[in-house]
């Protein structure tokens, strides 16, 4: 970045490589690649909810998974009537998603978590104690032989299962025969996974377990209810190493009975989010820090006085957490509510109903190539879906440097007014007024949410950046 007039008395500009054109005049923000650019803005998308499965679809949980290699959408879920477990690929578009043809897992029903390896590039969906690795191609997805990962081949429940990106393998964290909190690293290989022997890092019921990555930390964290000691939520982080597993000391999030737990990581705060409910069924949510091998937490905070089995994602458009729910007050009605996490705390918008009906079994996905949020569920015996994306702009609370002096292409140099220049590209301005970016590029009289001082005025098309 070139600097230019170091003299007092002449306006502080800098010559800055523009991405995308900038027209003269608008504020603009610096990119992580030391580019400039004008503020991008999006509007909410909510759309109608749809089916994936019309019929028979079993009371128990589905999953959701996102396919990065396919772009696309993976729903596994146990169809009612055969008793088989079944996927099926979904292609989304703005707020709707296109199916292909179901197809059988296992002639087995048990509730599904699934992951993505982004290093093999395949799904690895976990049912009882058996996990399979499957392949997508177009809108279908074909599977590998069915591993049992369990000690002993005992039985499993609570899994959920994540993808650990800097040992590049995945993660299941479950309940085992003996009751103990365990987990057991998995190696994908073609069509196939192997595991390690599994650790035990709670000798107790841990149960609710929901297990997330870390990237910052480049750990995995598993949060769950430690149901026969207090019921209180808990975490403990732990580290990959080849096959093995070491765990730190665990971590108590909510001193009171905590179930219907799921988290998320948010990769812009670098932070661990996780939503849970209380037996008086206030849905709280709690950020989390990652530090060597334990975990610290912020205030818990209540995002719904009446939730039930949440689903928790991160939007990294946005820079939001989505977390959808149950109203209990409302026959248990699907809602979601928008989360901003700032230091170790976080604030949610309003709550938004995405369905009248009762939405049974959430699991959300963000979809990278859609920039969309998926909530998979179940109303009555229906498979059910509805794609969403908060409102977005491309603002923070640290990025605006100035406006465009000039305008200019994108790729060539543009000439930025720095703090303390007087920008003359203005109109309409009242004198001596304060003016703030707005989440949409323009200016205003008003703070918008992030608050972000552009300058005062000194003439109608005058302006003294962060004056």
């Amino acid at each position: 970045m070139r600097i230019i007039g170091n003299d007092p008395s002449t306006p502080r500009q800098a010559q800055i490589v523009a991405s995308g054109t900038l027209p003269s005049g608008v504020p603009v923000v610096v990119n992580s690649d030391g580019t400039v650019s004008v503020i991008a803005s999006s509007s909410q998308a909510l759309g109608s909810p749809g089916l994936y499965r019309i019929s028979s679809i079993a009371n128990g949980a589905a999953a959701a998974v996102y396919d990065d290699n396919s772009q696309k959408v993976v729903i596994v879920f146990t169809d009612n009537s055969s008793q088989n477990l079944k996927a099926v690929v979904g292609t989304v578009s703005g707020t709707s998603i296109s199916f292909g043809s179901e197809v059988v897992i296992a002639a087995q029903g048990y509730p599904a978590k699934a992951a993505y390896d982004a290093n093999a590039q395949k799904i690895v969906v976990v049912f009882d104690n058996q996990a399979v690795v499957g392949t997508v191609s177009g809108t279908s997805i074909s599977f590998g032989s069915i591993v049992t990962y369990t000690s002993g081949g005992g039985s499993a429940s609570d899994y959920d299962v994540t993808y650990d990106a800097n040992a590049q393998k995945v993660v299941i964290g479950y309940l085992d025969v003996s009751s103990y909190g365990v987990a057991v690293v998995g190696t994908v290989s073609g069509t196939s996974i192997s595991f390690g022997t599994p650790v035990v890092h709670l000798y107790n019921q841990a149960t609710n377990n929901s297990i997330v990555y870390d990237a910052n930390a480049q750990k995995f964290v598993i949060f769950y209810t430690d149901q026969g000691n207090t019921t209180y939520g808990r975490a403990v982080v732990g580290t990959v190493s080849g096959t093995s597993i070491s765990f730190g000391s665990t971590v108590v999030f909510e001193s009171a009975q905590s179930d219907s737990i799921s988290a998320c990581y948010d990769a812009n705060a670098q932070k661990t989010v996780t939503g849970y409910r209380l037996s008086n069924s206030d849905g709280k949510a709690v950020v989390g820090t990652v530090s060597g091998t334990s975990i610290s937490f912020g205030t818990s905070v209540v995002y719904a006085s009446n939730a039930f089995a949440s689903s928790s994602v991160y939007d990294p458009t946005a820079k939001k957490v989505i977390i959808g729910y149950q109203d209990t007050s409302d026959s248990y009605a699907g809602d979601l509510i928008v989360g901003t996490v700032s230091g170790t705390s976080i604030s949610f918008d309003s709550p938004i109903a995405f369905d009248s009906d009762r939405a049974d079994k959430q699991s959300a996905i963000y979809d990278v190539n859609a920039q969309k949020v998926v909530i998979s569920y179940r109303v009555s015996s229906e498979g059910t879906y509805v794609v969403f994306a908060p409102a977005s702009t491309t603002l923070t609370s640290e990025n605006y440097i100035g406006t465009a002096a000039t305008g200019a292409p994108s790729g060539t140099g543009a000439k930025i007014n720095l703090k303390g220049a007087v920008d003359e590209n203005q109109s309409g301005l009242t004198a001596g007024q304060s003016y703030y970016v707005q989440t949409d590029g323009t200016l205003g009289t008003t703070p918008a949410d992030p608050s972000v001082f552009a300058g005062t005025a000194v003439a109608a098309n005058k302006l003294i950046v962060k004056g």
